[in-house]
């Protein structure tokens, strides 16, 4: 069910009041939206609150090497890596050339091309080509691409994670579609596979978070990797 425009109104004064009092977003930040909206890339980056969260996220868990699946214009990219240390990783897969030019921009206007890698395809065929390269298991991986393959995703983030490796993906609610229990819509579908996975994996601990804000209702489900 969609949230009203009374709702919609209240989340969007709630997330300015926020993001004022906090002084969440920057500069830098919003030229990167501003060139990923002069490029006529979808608005559906992760908010300045949502983005502070991942920075959180990476901080807390001392993340030396990140994996996002989802690129975009990069602002969930440059959160992130703003969290690396200075010997830092982050590599960031992206299927369309054109959302990896703007991003690639971004990040560099961002002083973090020395630490971020743009790697352009499908990410079901990145990903392989990532793990025969053996890296180093990512600290945390952030999933925000096809909500199709949300759960094969997960999959990949176990296959290149370690113990105590932070997953995240985002968009799961649906705006409460997630609870659809027989939905053919197939982002549906692959958001319950997603959090079926983290129920029925041994390897993984993990929740869901609902979110309202000028995003609109939605929410991550986050897992931890143990044994």
């Amino acid at each position: 069910m969609s949230a009203d425009a009374t709702d919609q109104r209240t989340w969007q004064h709630v997330d300015s009041y926020i993001d004022r009092t906090l002084g969440l977003g920057d500069p830098v930040l919003d030229a990167a939206l501003k060139a990923s909206d002069a490029a006529g890339l979808p608005q559906i980056a992760v908010s300045a609150s949502q983005g502070e969260f991942l920075n959180l996220l990476a901080r807390l868990v001392g993340a030396r090497r990140i994996l996002e699946i989802g690129t975009l214009g990069g602002y969930s990219t440059i959160c992130l890596a703003r969290a690396l240390p200075a010997d830092g990783r982050l590599v960031t897969l992206e299927f369309d050339p054109r959302h990896a030019e703007v991003a690639t921009a971004n990040i560099a206007a961002a002083g973090l091309a020395d630490r971020v890698e743009v790697r352009v395809g499908p990410a079901l065929e990145s990903l392989p080509l990532l793990q025969r390269e053996q890296p180093e298991p990512f600290d945390l991986v952030f999933i925000d691409a096809d909500k199709v393959n949300s759960g094969n995703y997960l999959r990949w983030a176990l296959e290149l994670g370690r113990p105590g490796t932070l997953v995240v993906v985002d968009n799961v609610v649906r705006e409460g579609h997630l609870a659809d229990v027989g939905s053919a819509d197939p982002a549906i579908r692959g958001s319950q596979e997603a959090v079926e996975l983290i129920a029925a994996e041994p390897r993984l601990r993990g929740t869901v978070l609902q979110t309202v804000g000028g995003k609109g209702y939605d929410g991550f489900a986050l897992a931890l990797v143990g044994e």
